[in-house]
């Protein structure tokens, strides 16, 4: 079992964009390791949780697994068919949280118009607590960096922000379009701004999407992202 100590190590270990997303990990306290191809990531705080993010052959994560992912509210976070291959061979019984989505892409993407980063967040706590209370991203919270938005008479309707960017994937989250402008294609328009900016930044972009919500994930696919099921394997009580 080898330490991955650089950011640099892990992107040289692993193509996953999960995994490099997990790398900013070792700038605030976390670690790496790699074996048999499969990689680990430890993130003492990743979107307000403690993870360990595994990918790579399942023999391979199993064997990090047991190594590193045992610990008070240690979060290792994986694809789904992944889990239910390493659960498998685990010697001590381990079960599925709930499922979740990935959701990445590369390449480039056209600005929309009149779409901005804004100046002042003085309008996105209102928004969010009207439109999206249950968003991951807040205003002022460690790892959330900047918010764009869409306008209607000087009162900010639709928002997303760039959140928990790595060095080489950019992270988009709070997304959330006022209840009485929904249907004018507003939460369209943010999102293929923020993808836009991202992507010319960090070369990929990448976000959290509840599985259930098939109209986010029919709008996300529309601007060239590609779904995965992500689950926590936690140790069954």
């Amino acid at each position: 079992m080898r330490r991955l100590r650089t950011t640099a190590d892990i992107q040289d270990a692993s193509a996953d964009p999960l995994i490099r997303w997990a790398a900013q990990a070792l700038s605030s306290g976390g670690a790496a390791w790699e074996h048999r191809g499969a990689v680990a990531v430890h993130a003492p705080s990743l979107t307000r949780r403690r993870r360990l993010v595994l990918a790579g052959p399942p023999e391979g994560v199993a064997s990090l697994l047991a190594a590193h992912g045992r610990g008070t509210n240690l979060r290792p976070l994986m694809e789904r068919t992944l889990a239910q291959e390493v659960a498998s061979l685990m010697p001590t019984p381990w079960t599925e949280d709930k499922p979740f989505g990935w959701m990445d892409r590369t390449g480039t993407l056209d600005p929309p118009p009149d779409v901005h980063w804004l100046s002042t967040t003085d309008g996105v706590e209102p928004l969010l607590r009207v439109a999206l209370p249950e968003s991951w991203a807040w205003p002022g919270e460690p790892g959330v960096r900047r918010w764009a938005g869409v306008h209607a008479n000087d009162t900010l309707v639709a928002t997303a922000a760039e959140a928990w960017s790595s060095t080489d994937v950019g992270f988009m989250m709070g997304v959330a379009v006022h209840p009485s402008h929904t249907g004018q294609g507003l939460g369209r328009r943010v999102c293929q701004f923020v993808t836009s900016s991202l992507l010319t930044l960090y070369g990929t972009c990448a976000l959290f999407v509840e599985n259930y919500n098939a109209p986010a994930i029919a709008l996300y696919r529309k601007l060239g992202f590609a779904y995965r099921d992500l689950t926590t394997l936690l140790p069954a009580v």
